[in-house]
């Protein structure tokens, strides 16, 4: 079995690493199991890479990293709404209008965290349960790291674990497709940072991945703004992962300093 952990300082060398560690002469498949990658600043990334690798992913006719992470938290949208409450009213007003796009069918990512289906055909804004959680522990006494996660917690449980949920156990049995992300969990650290992980049962690092990072950065720092504390690290894991894409093409990129850093 293939597997890896690698760390980077931002999203754009977290996921040179990544793709290293899958492109090697030892592995040819290019694939990965139970790989591990943490990105210690979530919320940055360099641009003139992103417009690059943005170059060769259109080529291939795929969306645009910044669609990719869109799916994952609507940052155009959060930063027109007044605040929380309004950013889940707009997105719910159009929600059933996203699901009738192409590979909406089962719902978005977002969509899931912010009106998870629930019992009684009950709207969960999940989202906004772990923004009252983290402000509220972080006001207290010795708060709590963990919420003491288990694969049994549910979006409507009395204590509300800082969990996101993602799949619906009743309804999501594709095998391949949504919701390639099953869940995304945070620690709240004594120093006033929330920290996240996020796992994936399958990761395609040149179609996705790079915007998967991106989105989830974004919306771990949503959360930690809004819970008034700092975005920490992100880690990511992933069941499957695979370096698809142009591999001659990708290649150039995957050096250990991005070509166009500043």
């Amino acid at each position: 079995m293939n597997s890896f952990e690698v760390t980077g300082r931002d999203v754009t060398r977290a996921w040179i690493a990544a793709c290293n560690a899958l492109d090697r002469k030892d592995n040819p498949s290019r694939t990965g199991l139970h790989t591990v990658v943490r990105i210690t600043n979530p919320t940055v990334d360099d641009m003139g890479f992103r417009q690059e690798l943005d170059r060769l992913r259109l080529g291939k006719r795929h969306e645009p990293i910044e669609t990719v992470a869109g799916t994952l938290f609507p940052a155009g949208l959060a930063a027109r709404a007044a605040d929380h409450a309004d950013l889940v009213a707009r997105y719910r007003a159009m929600y059933s209008r996203l699901k009738k796009f192409p590979g909406n069918t089962h719902g978005t990512y977002f969509g899931r965290l912010v009106a998870y289906p629930g019992a009684k055909k009950t709207d969960i804004d999940q989202i906004g349960n772990i923004i009252n959680r983290l402000r509220k522990q972080a006001s207290g006494k010795g708060p709590m790291t963990a919420a003491y996660e288990a694969d049994l917690a549910h979006p409507t449980d009395g204590d509300v674990p800082a969990e996101l949920l993602v799949h619906a156990a009743d309804r999501d049995n594709l095998y391949r497709g949504f919701p390639c992300l099953s869940h995304i969990s945070f620690q709240l650290d004594r120093d006033g940072q929330v920290h996240a992980a996020a796992l994936y049962r399958s990761h395609y690092m040149f179609e996705r991945a790079y915007g998967n990072y991106l989105g989830l950065g974004r919306l771990l720092a949503y959360i930690a703004n809004q819970a008034d504390l700092f975005p920490g690290t992100l880690t990511v894991v992933a069941g499957h992962a695979h370096l698809d894409g142009p591999i001659t093409a990708i290649r150039p990129l995957l050096s250990d300093t991005p070509i166009l850093a500043a």
